[in-house]
């Protein structure tokens, strides 16, 4: 017998402003009954994952113990995404990509809540 995930679930100050955020990073709509305001919002993932986001009433304390590893699609280098994030409003919390001393590292991110996540380097030699 195996287990699959279903959704991986983010606590949060407001789960629609979060969302959209999320929206935008990985380019998958929001459901479409989420609506602002609302104490959930998900978002369906093209592998079928769903990112699920709910309202709780204290803020956000301390480094994650579970967070999301982010690859580049084809055609698109770790750089420039990494611009693209930080434009959504992302911020850099550990810039690793220097640590294997070739620049195949990865960085660190927040999103605007704080919720860490990392950027690696995209995939060498995959379509």
């Amino acid at each position: 017998m195996s287990l699959s995930v279903y959704n991986v679930a983010f606590h949060c100050a407001d789960p629609y402003a979060i969302a959209s955020f999320w929206s935008a990073v990985t380019g998958r709509p929001l459901d479409e009954d989420d609506h602002p305001g609302d104490p959930v919002a998900t978002i369906l993932l093209a592998n079928g994952v769903t990112l699920y986001f709910e309202s709780v009433p204290e803020p956000k304390t301390v480094k994650n113990r579970l967070h999301l590893c982010l690859r580049p699609d084809a055609g698109k280098s770790r750089d420039e995404e990494l611009e693209r994030v930080l434009g959504l409003g992302a911020t850099v919390v550990d810039d690793r990509r220097q640590i294997e001393g070739d620049g195949t590292g990865w960085v660190v991110l927040a999103d605007p809540e704080g919720n860490e996540f990392c950027l690696l380097h995209e995939a060498i030699g995959t379509p």
